[in-house]
């Protein structure tokens, strides 16, 4: 793994030792930043369940402002740091270990606010859309934020979440990527992109 593009490219992004973790593969991670950007110009981004960090320095690298990596797994933590690290990244990052609603809930306290968020639990857990309605709930997004969502293949969240409105939905191989964007309550009219199947 390495990260694709913007200021760290190229850098190496080392794995989370064991096989618990399932890393994003660069494919997937340079369709997922060609829907989304490819670049940005500052924002905040949440990498929830983070494994090694590769989507949220992926971010860093194109352009956003800060990120927040949020893992339960001690290796993963350390996985993060020493990418973040390599990546000449650190000083624009924060990493905690954590349980994913304690970390959701310790963030409003801060007054935490995201224009991107990453969302990739493991595949036996189905609740993506609870916690982008938790998230939302709590003041996490701001109006217009992307939700980037990874899960199986065989499972589809629903097109329409209270709050939000799927912006793409692709297909490869086992993992599946549904991007949303927060809507809020606002009656928006989002230019919806074909749906992408490869």
């Amino acid at each position: 793994m390495r990260v694709v593009s913007g200021t760290a490219k190229g850098r190496p992004l080392k794995s989370v030792p064991g096989t618990g973790t399932r890393p994003t593969t660069d494919k997937v991670k340079e369709a997922i930043f060609s829907m989304i950007g490819p670049y940005f110009e500052g924002g905040d981004v949440l990498d929830l369940f983070a494994g090694t960090g590769g989507l949220g320095i992926e971010a860093l690298s194109r352009g956003m402002n800060s990120a927040v990596f949020i893992d339960m797994e001690p290796k993963s933590i350390d996985t993060v740091r020493e990418n973040l690290k390599t990546a000449r990244l650190a000083e624009k990052a924060e990493v905690y270990r954590n349980d994913a609603n304690k970390a959701l809930g310790a963030l409003e306290k801060r007054g935490r606010i995201f224009d991107l968020v990453f969302l990739d639990p493991p595949y036996r857990h189905k609740f993506g859309d609870e916690l982008m309605a938790f998230m939302a709930d709590k003041g996490l997004l701001r109006q217009g934020a992307v939700i980037v969502l990874e899960h199986e293949s065989g499972y589809e969240y629903p097109e329409q979440i209270p709050g939000f409105e799927q912006l793409r939905h692709a297909v490869y191989g086992e993992t599946a990527v549904s991007i949303y964007r927060y809507v809020s309550g606002e009656e928006t009219d989002i230019d919806k992109d074909e749906g992408v199947q490869e």
